[in-house]
């Protein structure tokens, strides 16, 4: 086959493929207004003491965790467990933006613009709503699934090292590896805290 062959074929199938099919594929990170969302939800459902910045940071990193996501990955074993795991299914990003939607929907019931243009106490019963409809959520997950966008948020600080540390007051670090030295003393208490 000469090369002026293929790549004339190699051409022919990306023109041909339909635009509709462009315009389906699911999405792989957050819009600007989702993650806008998302600072108005940290607002709500994060301690108030961690402040601004680090709600902040608590965004980003849940934002970072799906840009990061690999559909397919080998997952390994559990700590302790002789196992592999089945491999990382699709990514639950694509059952939020109908969550997202939901939220503004309720804020647009109260005549708010979207849920961020409501004022903070509105926001809180939208997000008990949330958590309570159509089924209670009983347990905060540490990886997201998709099933309540409000739950896996609140589920990925929650179970992280930093809420460890602000909810014992103290440097607990629990996911950096320490050394023996001083191990039967107390961790230290946070600073500025």
């Amino acid at each position: 086959m000469k090369r002026r062959t293929l790549l004339k074929s190699l051409a022919g199938a990306v023109v041909a493929r339909p635009v509709a099919a462009l315009a389906q594929t699911p999405p792989s990170s957050f819009t600007s207004s989702q993650i806008a969302t998302l600072n108005a939800l940290a607002e709500v459902v994060l301690p108030s003491e961690i402040g601004v910045a680090a709600r902040e940071r608590v965004v980003k990193s849940f934002v970072s965790w799906f840009a990061n996501y690999k559909a397919g990955a080998d997952m390994g074993h559990g700590y302790g467990a002789s196992t592999v795991r089945q491999t990382s299914g699709p990514s639950p990003i694509v059952r939020y933006p109908e969550q997202f939607d939901g939220l503004d929907a309720a804020a647009k019931a109260q005549g708010a613009a979207s849920f961020r243009a409501l004022p903070a106490s509105a926001r809180v019963v939208i997000v008990e709503q949330f958590l309570n409809e159509p089924g209670p959520v009983n347990r905060l997950s540490a990886q997201p699934n998709g099933a309540n966008l409000v739950a896996d948020f609140m589920g990925r600080y929650f179970t992280s090292a930093d809420a460890w540390d602000v909810c014992y007051r103290a440097e607990i670090r629990r996911d950096a590896c320490r050394l023996l030295d001083d191990s039967e003393k107390p961790p230290a208490p946070l600073k500025g805290r």
